[in-house]
């Protein structure tokens, strides 16, 4: 959890207010408890602008080897060593679950976090399971609204999954936009497909967000207007 060759100050000076970090790998190192001792990743880095935390769920497209993904959530071995990841306290294969990762970033304090989506990656032939993660990811929203600590200062948004499918997309977008999260993500792209057909994907979900979008104010004292946000690491 550090910049790497810049101080906070620097970085500040750059104009830049918002650091990206990841919640799986927090997660792990220096873990929840240490996080909340020291009260929160602001604290740890020195950083007074926005943080946003991914869910974790990149990273079962990034150690996919290391990942079994089931309804209740993912089980990932150690990407140090291969074995698998026990919770020594009770002494059990730690489980990703949409409420443990929510619970994670409550603790790590970003100002911006996200739902723990299923992701596979856009390449896959696999329409029966790209399927099966776009309507998990509606489920697992819901899971993490309902495990969410403090809607008040994090603002919770949704990822839309469904690979290359337009009309996959199409779903997710309007079931997600029922839950009225205070952002909406783009997920699932930058994973290896060609870039007219990222571009494709990306005008048509920006032309869904025209039909669904909604006049809200700011919510609480470090956030981000309410919207899409697109990165190449938001999976």
């Amino acid at each position: 959890a550090s910049l790497k060759g810049l101080t906070p100050e620097q970085l500040a000076q750059t104009g830049c207010n918002l650091c990206l970090n990841n919640t799986y790998h927090l997660g792990l190192k220096p873990g929840q408890e240490v996080l909340e001792k020291i009260g929160g990743a602001h604290k740890l880095q020195g950083w007074k602008g926005n943080i946003l935390t991914d869910s974790g769920g990149f990273q079962m497209v990034s150690l996919l080897e290391l990942a079994k993904v089931t309804e209740e959530g993912v089980r990932f071995l150690s990407p140090h060593d291969g074995t698998p990841i026990i919770d020594l306290e009770l002494n059990f294969q730690r489980l990703l679950t949409p409420e443990h990762s929510i619970s994670l970033q409550n603790t790590i304090g970003s100002d911006i976090i996200m739902q723990l989506d299923d992701v596979i990656a856009t390449t896959s032939p696999d329409k029966a399971r790209m399927k099966e993660a776009m309507e998990r990811s509606v489920r697992w929203l819901d899971r993490c609204i309902a495990a969410h600590k403090h809607p008040d200062r994090q603002n919770l948004f949704c990822i839309i999954q469904g690979g290359l499918d337009l009309e996959l997309r199409k779903i997710c977008c309007e079931e997600m936009a029922k839950r009225d999260t205070p952002g909406i993500a783009i997920g699932g792209l930058s994973g290896g497909e060609a870039k007219d057909a990222y571009c494709k994907v990306f005008v048509y979900l920006l032309s869904m967000r025209a039909q669904h979008s909604t006049d809200k104010s700011r919510k609480g004292s470090k956030t981000a207007p309410h919207g899409f946000l697109k990165t190449s690491l938001v999976m």
